[in-house]
């Protein structure tokens, strides 16, 4: 063989080797995109996966919301008939009526902190309600902020009367058992 041909070999050898080299690199940049892809395409995933089981666990609260109001106000019943408070006389739910008129009194008259204090203190039946109602006010506030932590669902019950009212029983049986002590 002539040294030609063999220059003319090893030249095609070459080509043949920087293309496949070539090659090669082309799909190991490929490869890295498409798992970058897959792996922002599965956190994504998660994300949404996340987001609905959230709002599942919001309709679902939403949908039991009445049992769960109504298992508030029956807690309420026998506090406010304790401490003599009026629901609001307004269209609202039954629930947020009474809240409001807890809160309302406690606005105008700080003094009904002490009739509510006296009361957990003297009368087991109102210091049950007071519990009850600290414990499942607190639940359920719990379930809607894990459910929906940055949400407006979350922060109206939060802030709203729910979690007024939720401060004020926890700072009247406070304040009660201190006399305890």
């Amino acid at each position: 063989m002539s040294n030609t041909l063999i220059f003319v070999l090893l030249c095609v050898l070459l080509i043949v080797c920087v293309c496949a080299l070539y090659f090669v690199i082309t799909l190991n940049v490929k490869a890295k995109e498409n798992a970058k892809t897959l792996t922002y395409q599965y956190n994504l995933i998660v994300k949404l996966q996340s987001l609905l089981k959230n709002k599942t666990a919001t309709n679902a609260v939403a949908e039991n919301a009445e049992m769960i109001y109504q298992d508030l106000l029956q807690n309420l019943i026998p506090i406010m008939a304790a401490i003599d408070i009026m629901p609001r006389n307004t269209s609202e739910h039954p629930l947020w009526r009474a809240l409001g008129g807890i809160m309302d009194e406690y606005s105008k008259n700080p003094f009904a902190l002490e009739k509510l204090r006296r009361a957990i203190k003297l009368d087991s039946e109102v210091a049950r309600s007071v519990d009850n109602y600290i414990n499942r006010a607190d639940s359920f506030l719990h379930h809607i902020t894990t459910t929906d932590p940055d949400g407006i669902l979350s922060s109206t019950f939060t802030d709203g009367l729910l979690g007024q009212s939720l401060t004020f029983f926890a700072q009247a049986k406070q304040l009660a058992q201190q006399g305890n002590e």
